[in-house]
């Protein structure tokens, strides 16, 4: 029997070529201090979202975020959050500015008309008393796939919202605190999509024909590794800087 030994890397004559390359720019008239245009991510009215309270009165929540990946320790999109009254919106801005260039085309949302619904949300397994974690691991088959689990079927719905209880599949439970030591509350969840095969019992019916297609990334959007990008705010005080927390 022969043996054939894998090359370690490139030849000589394919280094000689790599090192004639050069970085492009796709916006060569830009310069990395130029200002460049937030992408407007969502927009929410308290009349349209139930539970939704915003300070100072106001009934119109808007998220953007810059469209490059490059802050804070963390990496993340830099999130900015404005609340205003739409009473006292007087000039509507007829062309929404685009950026030349973006970091990633998946923090380019998709325009989607929102239709929220309400749902019951209950707290992530993990902090729930012992007592009842125990009485559902005895109510839980996990022999049968196709069973119904408290963590994916009727804990925490999957896909974008507003409000609810945070879901922690990465780190596990966490204790999100403002700088001023307050709780913070989360305020919307930014998913990379709004169900998969785990948790497919929070699919609309209006979707259960489509469940099995790209349907449930209306959105386009994709944050981290495909995971969930969290935004929380002081439960006292709005004004001091949010949290990111990404699962």
């Amino acid at each position: 029997m022969t043996r054939k030994l894998l090359a370690a890397g490139p030849t000589e004559e394919e280094y000689e070529l790599l090192r004639t390359f050069r970085r492009g720019r796709h916006a060569p008239w830009l310069t990395d201090t130029d200002p460049i245009p937030l992408l407007p991510v969502v927009q929410l009215r308290t009349q349209d979202v139930p539970g939704l309270s915003l300070p100072d009165d106001a009934d119109v929540l808007q998220v953007f975020w810059c469209p490059f990946n490059a802050h804070g320790a963390d990496r993340h999109v830099g999130v900015h959050l404005f609340w205003r009254k739409a009473s006292e919106v007087t000039e509507v801005m007829a062309e929404q500015p685009e950026p030349e260039v973006v970091g990633r085309a998946e923090y380019v949302p998709e325009p989607c008309i929102l239709h929220p619904e309400q749902v019951v949300e209950h707290q992530w397994g993990d902090l729930l008393p012992y007592s009842i974690k125990a009485r559902l691991d005895d109510w839980e088959d996990w022999e049968d796939e196709d069973a119904v689990s408290y963590q994916f079927d009727l804990s925490i719905p999957p896909g974008w919202k507003v409000g609810g209880f945070a879901p922690w599949p990465v780190t596990g439970p966490e204790e999100v605190t403002c700088a001023c030591g307050r709780r913070m509350d989360l305020l919307l969840t930014i998913d990379s999509r709004e169900w998969d095969r785990g948790t497919r019992s929070w699919v609309p019916l209006e979707d259960r024909h489509v469940a099995d297609t790209d349907a449930n990334t209306p959105t386009r959007v994709v944050v981290g590794r495909g995971g969930r990008l969290m935004i929380f705010v002081c439960s006292q005080d709005w004004s001091h800087p949010h949290r990111l927390v990404l699962q």
